[in-house]
């Protein structure tokens, strides 16, 4: 059964148009260089998955925002998710890449959700946030997570 989920997943990704692959990739472009905003906006919409990072447990997410720790960290997340962004819509690896990392620490498909609501709030602050904007990511994410939440 996860076979046929995971082969649907990657069928969808591979069903993203061209438009819709340049506009995640275009808009993601606008604010890949904001990693730190992105992970407060992230870490703000849901504290348990700052929880989830053992060198941020317990710590004010204001203060640590503007430390070297927080962004180091913040630039290996956007940098994945922009890899995953740049590859479209070739996203095998990248599931197994953030399966193999994150199964193993118990995070939840609720918090891959939250992550995804507090990304694209970033997002509607940030770019022009269009009804094709809106379906590009939608479908890129239901794509990406679909994959993902398969194996996991």
């Amino acid at each position: 059964m996860k076979f046929i989920i995971l082969a649907l997943c990657v069928a969808a990704a591979s069903a993203l148009s061209g438009d819709q692959i340049g506009l995640v990739q275009s808009t993601y472009g606008k604010v890949k260089g904001d990693s730190v905003g992105i992970l407060y906006a992230v870490f703000k919409a849901d504290p348990t998955i700052q929880a989830a990072f053992p060198q941020f447990v317990g710590k004010d997410l204001d203060a640590i925002k503007g430390g070297a720790e927080f962004s180091t960290h913040a630039g290996r997340i956007v940098g994945f998710l922009g890899g995953v962004i740049d590859d479209l819509p070739n996203i095998g690896k990248h599931v197994d890449a953030l399966v193999a990392t994150h199964k193993p620490r118990g995070v939840t498909h609720a918090q891959f959700n939250n992550f995804r609501a507090a990304f694209i709030a970033y997002l509607k602050g940030h770019v022009d946030y269009t009804a094709a904007v809106e379906a590009a990511w939608g479908a890129t994410f239901d794509a990406f997570f679909g994959a993902v939440f398969a194996k996991m």
